[in-house]
């Protein structure tokens, strides 16, 4: 499984079942996440200059911005659709 720097996947409590090898990416690698991609996307288009007044409104809004990249799949694949990625499947 990849996993990037969050801190739940350093944590020392992760228990990583033995039929499992972690691959870490190497510190600031957005090009080799490509869902930080997607959510660079959702907050410069759905969260710029906004402020909510709830974590449901924020939630709604997240909704809303994932169902316009799922409506577009160009778009999704322009974000995500790295050469190497497309390669490997």
């Amino acid at each position: 499984m990849v996993v990037d720097g969050a801190s739940s996947h350093r944590s020392k409590d992760l228990q990583v079942p033995k039929n499992m090898i972690l691959v870490r990416l190497p510190p600031y690698s957005p090009e080799l996440n490509p869902v930080e991609q997607l959510w660079g996307e959702l907050r410069e288009k759905e969260f710029g200059n906004r402020v909510f007044h709830s974590l449901g409104a924020a939630i709604a809004q997240t909704a809303k911005g994932l169902n316009k990249l799922e409506s577009s799949p160009k778009s999704l694949q322009s974000l995500t659709g790295w050469e190497w990625i497309l390669k490997s499947s």
